[in-house]
């Protein structure tokens, strides 16, 4: 929104909804791209626009649902922390390439510091590497429908059930029992 479209803006609170088509036109601007010849464009002074008048705007970006499912916390954590190591290690070693041909003092600390960086960025790419393993074997793979993992979760869910039942069991049979009868007649 240009500075002429800001002097023309409607008042605070007032609102423009009315859509006016658009003609497609060719990137050279001037030219249409569909083989009609231009309308003549008033003068901005001569005519002022109404806020009817006014096209509706697109909205800045369109929601679409993501392409694949997010990364668990514990990987995502893991992974933004060799991302910031491995950009640190590689500002550090650009910096004392840089310091070496300059002829710093600073080289030699530099090039010790992106040994260290290198050091630690490969121990954040294994980091993540070992965070998702373990997390798909404490979890399982969800996405796979004959998922071994889905497959326990499922005989452990019977066994809980199981369990409860026949706790719930017990305790009726012991009620029953304390009492020495079985109906209160």
């Amino acid at each position: 929104m240009g500075t002429a479209e800001r002097h023309d803006a409607p008042e605070y609170g007032a609102v423009a909804h009315r859509t006016v088509p658009r003609r497609r036109e060719a990137p050279d601007h001037d030219i249409p791209a569909d083989g009609h010849e231009p309308a003549p464009q008033p003068a901005r002074d001569a005519v002022r626009e109404t806020v009817q008048d006014r096209p509706q705007h697109r909205p800045l970006w369109v929601e679409e649902p993501a392409r694949r499912r997010r990364m668990p916390d514990p990987v995502r954590n893991a992974a933004v922390r060799a991302v910031l190591f491995i950009a640190v290690t590689l500002i550090l070693a650009m910096t004392a390439v840089l310091c070496t041909l300059a002829g710093s003092w600073l080289a030699f600390p530099m090039v010790i510091g992106s040994v260290t960086g290198t050091v630690l960025a490969t121990w954040g790419a294994l980091d993540v590497w070992i965070t998702r393993q373990v997390w798909n074997q404490r979890n399982g793979v969800v996405s796979v429908p004959s998922s071994t993992a889905r497959a326990l979760r499922r005989e452990r869910r019977r066994a809980r059930h199981q369990a409860r039942a026949d706790e719930r069991a017990k305790k009726r049979i012991g009620r029953a029992d304390s009492t020495g009868r079985l109906s209160h007649s």
